[in-house]
């Protein structure tokens, strides 16, 4: 049987951590059928709804580098059950990941939904492609509503994923789901108020007929 993430991520030094702490057990003797390595309905809709991910590759140094994207929500675009792709816009125009993945193509994402207290892993093969490359992948993942300069595409080819536990996920929410959620209580307190209000001239003209 096989568990397609951790496959990758066991290495002998992991298996020999996990040893030390008395769990090598939990994985050497996996019974299961874990390969996940191509997504389904299920990560399709949670990849459509995120506005953010980090993303992390490794220099020619050895040193690891984690980048935070971010872009409207969906703009990671997945492109068949085995692709994904978005376009990169201009930041800070360091170009670390760039370079990393020019040596390197290997990338982890994890994707992060913190009101649900979810969190899906990702190991990826990344290939960078200019805007004129392929013109059916760039208009598959442009945004035209976004105001942002564009100066390349990322494909992603998926190797494996995995989705975590929520323990230690501390629930965060955005500005627009703060307020999705009180809407309702606005909705209240301006009929309440609307209500006074209405009370408040009966009452007066009740007074004034006395």
């Amino acid at each position: 049987m096989t568990y397609g993430f951790m496959d990758i991520a066991l290495t002998p030094s992991v298996q020999a951590a996990q040893a030390e702490m008395g769990v090598d057990h939990l994985w050497s003797g996996f019974k299961g059928n874990r390969t996940f390595d191509r997504f389904t309905d299920q990560e399709a809709t949670f990849i459509a709804q995120r506005d953010t991910f980090y993303i992390a590759s490794v220099s020619e140094t050895g040193w690891p580098y984690v980048q935070h994207r971010g872009g409207p929500p969906g703009f990671l675009k997945m492109i068949d059950d085995r692709t994904l792709a978005f376009m990169d816009y201009r930041g800070n125009r360091q170009y670390i990941s760039t370079g990393n993945f020019k040596a390197n193509d290997r990338a982890c994402l994890i994707l992060m939904d913190y009101p649900r207290r979810a969190r899906l892993k990702i190991y990826a093969h990344v290939e960078k492609l200019a805007l004129d490359a392929d013109a059916v992948l760039a208009k598959q993942v442009v945004d035209k509503d976004y105001v942002a300069k564009p100066e390349r595409i990322f494909r992603l080819r998926l190797e494996a994923f995995d989705w975590n536990c929520p323990q230690h996920i501390t629930p965060r929410f955005t500005e627009e789901e703060i307020a999705k959620g009180v809407q309702p209580l606005r909705d209240r307190i301006e009929q309440l108020e609307r209500e006074n209000a209405l009370l408040q001239v009966q009452l007066e003209r009740q007074e004034g007929s006395d």
